[in-house]
């Protein structure tokens, strides 16, 4: 049983080789690849990055190296963040989210924003076929203050506007019909603003941003 995440991560990366060269793509030989957080925005409440490719000329000894956070710990997740990152490294992390990349990623089976890809129902089944033979991903989830919190189901406030009666029900009960008052008056959703209330947010793929410097790409 594998028991460092590098050595996890490293085999999953050389039983991926075949799949990229299967679609046009080569992946470098000096790749090494770590669980460590993002240069930038590794804690961040919004776009955070969960992964990060840097080039192989920021290397002293011409080697790509990946990053996969430490926030992560779903064996589905941390593989899918390491084919996003690899696709850096098969194109050229100067590159950044832009076509050689998507070209790349959409080959080997990534979909969505490009910036924070997801495996397509195919890749994922690759890849779970992948981990199963690698065994489990020997980390166990660091967990920050920052992380984002599963919300509970927004309550609205309902007021009537004639004698002030308040009652709190959820969006879905709202979209049901709007309740009468005991006093016998229509009551009326209080919303915070015009835009009414935010959708439940129940686990979030928040958004990665690109680096302005190219040097280090960010992944979800």
């Amino acid at each position: 049983m594998i028991d460092t995440r590098e050595a996890w991560l490293l085999q999953l990366t050389e039983k991926l080789r075949p799949a990229f060269e299967a679609a046009g793509f080569k992946l470098p030989e000096k790749i090494r690849t770590s669980c460590g957080f993002p240069s930038k925005g590794a804690l961040a409440s919004k776009a955070r990055r969960v992964g990060e490719c840097w080039s192989d000329d920021k290397s002293e000894d011409h080697t790509f190296e990946t990053f996969v956070s430490p926030l992560l710990s779903d064996v589905a997740e941390v593989a899918a963040t390491q084919v996003h990152e690899l696709c850096h490294a098969a194109v050229g992390v100067k590159c950044g989210h832009r076509k050689p990349f998507s070209t790349a990623a959409k080959a080997i089976g990534l979909e969505g924003k490009m910036a924070s890809t997801t495996a397509s129902a195919d890749l994922a089944v690759k890849l779970r076929t992948l981990t199963d033979e690698i065994g489990p991903y020997p980390h166990a989830k660091l967990v920050h203050s920052s992380s984002p919190k599963k919300q509970s189901t927004r309550m609205l406030l309902v007021k009537c506007p004639k004698c002030g009666y308040q009652v709190r029900t959820t969006k879905k009960w709202i979209e049901v019909g709007v309740p009468t008052c005991p006093c016998g008056e229509k009551m009326v959703v209080d919303l915070p603003d015009e835009e009414g209330p935010p959708p439940e947010i129940t686990d979030p793929q928040l958004p990665i941003e690109e680096s302005k410097d190219g040097d280090a790409i960010g992944a979800d």
